[in-house]
């Protein structure tokens, strides 16, 4: 695929984009603390949230909902920026609320039943207005967080833990039909699928079944796994660290297929634009967001 255009530079390790209808685009700036808006070569800071802003989705409403891990050490190396482990100022992760007119932003969730939110990274919301979201973990020298998959409600009423453990969680999605859910872990560059039984509800937790979650096909090699978005068709483009690029994979079980882009820190991928058929990739070790024509429309998220 060619044609990749620059539509900002100087971000600070962006993620989480999210495509509006006026040819915008909004983002986290992890290392900033922000939630920006992009629009003709313009970077405008929306919120100042600080710690570490990590997925973003739109939610009823018109609300911006942000996962926060919490922050990073930050390592800086030939020009590029690194997150590392957890830092000194380090105080929890939470998922807060962001309103797009005024900025202002109110923390919902830092805790479920007791215990917190370590590192909170992606979120998805479903067509009735709930949302399935990841929690990364946070890292420290010699030990990492065991984490898993959360459903909570926009309102902040309501949380319950629904996938544990898994390997960093990151990505999630929802099929276009909204009776599968999608998670690709980290560490282990695998995209696991579980059939919904009703809101927050999944018909089998355990992977130990063969009603339980199962594993997509993958392609060969070492790479992680970063966020994902599902297309028109329903598959799961997955950024992909290490080798830079974004993963497609079928939940039918097709052949994989690999997209390249120019940063081996391609972190997160969104769809918009006429037909849904322009690509929003984050290349965030070089502060970047890009653009390219993709050749299956995306689907449409609720309430975007």
């Amino acid at each position: 695929m060619s044609g990749i255009t620059v539509l900002a530079e100087g971000l600070k390790f962006p993620e989480g984009p999210i495509a509006m209808d006026d040819g915008s685009v909004l983002l986290v700036e992890i290392a900033r603390g922000t939630l920006s808006r992009v629009h003709n070569g313009r970077v405008d800071v929306v919120a100042e949230l600080g710690g570490g802003p990590n997925g973003a989705a739109v939610g009823p409403g018109g609300a911006v909902y942000v996962c926060n891990n919490g922050g990073f050490q930050w390592i800086e190396r030939n020009g590029r920026l690194f997150p590392g482990e957890e830092p000194e100022s380090y105080a929890g992760g939470r998922v807060e609320k962001v309103d797009l007119k005024t900025g202002r932003s109110e923390v919902l969730y830092t805790h479920c039943l007791g215990q917190p939110l370590r590192g909170p990274n992606d979120l998805v919301f479903d067509r009735h207005g709930g949302f399935w979201f990841t929690d990364h973990g946070k890292t420290r020298r010699r030990e990492r967080d065991r984490t898993g998959v959360f459903y909570a409600k926009a309102d902040g009423s309501f949380i319950r833990e629904v996938l544990f453990p898994l390997e960093g969680p990151n990505g999630i999605g929802l099929s276009p039909t909204g009776d599968e859910l999608y998670v690709a872990e980290t560490m282990t560059g695998r995209v696991w699928a579980w059939s919904i039984a009703e809101p927050g509800v999944l018909k089998s937790e355990r992977r130990d079944r063969p009603d339980g979650g199962r594993l997509l096909r993958g392609r060969p090699g070492y790479f992680l796994f970063d966020s994902l978005a599902v297309d028109a068709r329903g598959n799961v483009c997955v950024a992909t660290i290490i080798d830079g690029g974004i993963t497609v994979l079928s939940p039918h079980g097709g052949e994989p297929g690999f997209v390249p882009m120019p940063d081996p820190l391609t972190t997160n991928i969104c769809f918009g634009g006429k037909g849904m058929q322009t690509a929003f990739v984050t290349l965030s070790s070089i502060g970047q967001l890009v653009s390219t024509p993709w050749a299956t429309p995306g689907l449409r998220l609720n309430h975007q």
